[in-house]
This record gives C-alpha cells, sequence and structure tokens, in this order.
C-alpha cells in the first residue's frame, strides 16, 4: 500500500544536508513532492509562495530555517556572527506579515541566541547548537500544544456533530494533528463519527487541495463545499460547531484569519452555529490591541483571475482586489481553544488569564 499524505512530515529539519525539508503544498493534491531547502532564498520563498503555510507550520519552517542559516555563518567572532544573523532573521521575517507566528520564532531564537552569549559565554560554535536544540523544541512543543488543543476542543462538541472548517489548519499547517483539525482527529481515533464539511477557500483553494484531502486519507467523513454554501447548510441543521484556525489572534480577541473567515462566523452567529478559533498562544500577539491594527497581506491579482483555470476567466485589465486574511470581530467567536483551555467573551479578560497561566508556566 502506497504512502499517504500522513506519512510525511510537513516540515523537518535535514542537519547533514543543511536543509529545510517541507512538503511542497501548492503541488497537492496532484502529487506529494517534497522539497529541501538550503538557502535564505528558498526559505523566504517557500514561506511567501505557499509551500509552507499556516501559522505553526511556518513557526517551526521559520526556527529551523534562521538555525541553518546562523550554521552556515563561517566565522567565530560573535558581533559579526550576529549581525549576520540578525540580517537573515530580517529578510525572513518579511516574507508574511500577517503570520505572526513567524516573527515570534525568529524573535524566540534571537533571544536565546542573546542568552547563551551573555548569560552563559558561549562560544559561536556552543551557540549554533544550542539554537539546533531550540528549532527542535518549537517543533516538538508544536505537537504537544495541537494535541492540548484537540483535547480541549473536543470536548466542546459531540459523536456525530457536523463541523464545517475553513481554510486548513490541519496536519499540513502544523508539526501533527493540526489546530481546527485536532479536535477532528482525536475524534476519529475515538470513533466520534464527526462529518465534516471543507470549505474549498477561494482563491488557493486550501479547503479543497488540502483539508479535504488530508481528511479523506485519514478516513474522515469529509464533504467539499463551496465557500458561499456554509449559510445553506447551517440553516438545514447540518453543523454543529465551527473550527477555524487563524494567524494572528489581537489583545482583545479580534482574530485574522484566511479571506472569508469573517464571513463563516457572521453566518454563524446568525444560525446558532458556535463558533471556535482553534489558536495556539504563540498566535496570540499581546502588543496588537484590536484588529484594526493588524497588517493584512495582499496578493497578486493573478491568483484570483488565472490560477487554477486552463486560460484566463476575467477580463484584461480589471481591477483585483485580493487580501489573504480578513478580520473576524471579537463578538462573533464563541471561544478561542488553545493549549489552556478555552478563552470567552470578554476576551481582554480570558486572554490575560491565559497570558498569567503561560507566564506561571515558564516561572516568570
Amino acid at each position: 500500500m502506497g504512502k499517504t499524505i500522513l506519512d510525511y512530515d510537513t516540515v523537518a529539519l535535514d542537519d547533514e544536508d543543511n536543509a529545510l525539508v517541507i512538503i511542497d503544498q501548492t503541488k497537492l493534491p496532484e502529487r506529494i513532492e517534497i522539497l529541501h531547502l538550503h538557502t535564505a532564498e528558498e526559505i523566504w520563498n517557500a514561506i511567501y509562495l505557499l509551500q509552507v503555510r499556516g501559522a505553526p507550520a511556518i513557526g517551526v519552517a521559520a526556527g529551523y530555517g534562521i538555525y541553518l542559516l546562523a550554521k552556515s555563518i563561517d566565522t567565530e567572532d560573535f558581533d559579526e556572527f550576529y549581525e549576520k544573523f540578525c540580517a537573515y532573521k530580517s529578510y525572513l521575517d518579511a516574507s508574511r506579515p500577517t503570520a505572526v507566528n513567524l516573527s515570534w520564532a525568529l524573535n524566540r531564537m534571537e533571544q536565546t541566541l542573546l542568552r547563551a552569549a551573555k548569560d552563559e559565554g558561549r562560544t559561536v560554535k556552543e551557540i549554533k547548537e544550542i539554537l539546533k536544540q531550540e528549532s527542535i523544541a518549537i517543533q516538538e512543543e508544536d505537537i504537544a500544544i495541537c494535541k492540548a488543543i484537540g483535547e480541549h476542543g473536543l470536548a466542546l462538541v459531540k459523536p456525530g456533530d457536523g463541523i464545517l472548517t475553513h481554510c486548513n489548519a490541519g496536519k499540513l499547517a502544523a508539526s501533527r494533528y493540526g489546530t481546527a483539525t485536532a479536535p477532528i482527529y482525536l475524534g476519529q481515533e475515538r470513533g466520534y463519527g464527526f462529518h465534516v464539511y471543507a470549505d474549498e477557500t477561494r482563491p488557493l483553494l486550501q479547503g479543497a487541495r488540502l483539508t479535504a484531502f488530508e481528511l479523506q486519507s485519514a478516513g474522515v467523513d469529509v464533504t467539499l463545499i463551496c465557500d458561499h454554501m456554509s449559510g445553506m447548510i447551517m440553516k438545514q441543521g447540518r453543523v454543529q460547531a465551527v473550527f477555524v484556525g487563524c494567524d494572528r489572534v489581537a489583545a482583545n480577541g479580534d482574530t485574522a484569519n484566511k479571506i472569508g473567515t469573517s464571513v463563516v462566523a457572521t453566518v454563524a452567529k446568525r444560525y446558532g452555529v458556535p463558533f471556535y478559533v482553534c489558536a495556539p498562544t504563540s498566535t496570540i500577539d499581546w502588543e496588537t490591541p484590536t484588529g484594526a491594527d493588524i497588517v493584512i497581506e495582499e496578493r497578486k491579482p493573478e491568483e484570483v483571475t488565472e490560477m487554477w483555470y486552463a486560460s484566463r476567466m476575467a477580463p484584461e485589465g480589471v481591477k483585483v482586489f485580493n487580501p489573504a486574511f480578513d478580520v473576524t470581530d471579537a463578538d462573533l467567536i464563541t471561544g478561542i481553544v488553545t493549549e489552556y483551555g478555552v478563552a470567552r467573551y470578554p476576551y481582554t479578560e480570558s486572554l490575560a488569564q491565559i497570558r498569567r497561566k503561560m507566564k506561571s508556566d515558564k516561572g516568570e
């Protein structure tokens, strides 16, 4: 029996080959193609072009990527090493402005470097090894965090429920389990018999190409629908909960996720369907007060007018607006599912409680 997508790591480190190893998600579901990335430009392009995507997976890729680039810096002079490290960090950080896990992972790696140099007086060679261990820890923590999110999310639904999800916040967006799909995968393991509806997610079709693909590979009962069908199936009572991921959570609970998410949330509220955002705490941007302060990435018009079509499907010269994300207002969100539990409105209070738990765990 041949391998399925579940048999491959979304992101991995090949230290002997000095490579960041990823599944090229732009080729799915037609074929599974594994890329070995060695240069800063290759890593930047992979993130920008969505060959690796999803907030947790981007964070893991950033951790491994900046470690490999630091490893390639040929000097034992700390000041020279740190200067080049910062240049690589700034370069990678510019690839996706909305996904906070990118900057979070890069900042974490920088702080690890600085602690090793200042508090422990390590050599450049020793610092490189410490960065390697930190990048591995980021991935190991991601797996544990997604599992915890799955447990908390599973407690919000019951066997036989219909679940709607938008975009891809599954295994392909993380190291394992995913975020929004973590309750689905755990439910599948425990015989819950969920029926999942996956929005196709225009214009890049992450729901059609990725979510439907990986859930079907896992044996989940999944049905693909066009984005604008979600209201109909909610009205018909087919959906008992919505689970989505997100790329950034503002301090007030507003969330940025794939374009169209705010529409799903609005429709869910109209029909009384709980709408849950599954977000590791690394996705929470405590320095961003509201969703209005989140920078929304705009992408090439060709993604709307030409991609996936045999020939252009829009008139030449027509103006195109192609934001990659939209912001879902906090009052539309039933709960934000984190590894520390479920935060509920008002989020300024519940997220602050979660932050206190985080600091307590870290001994701060």
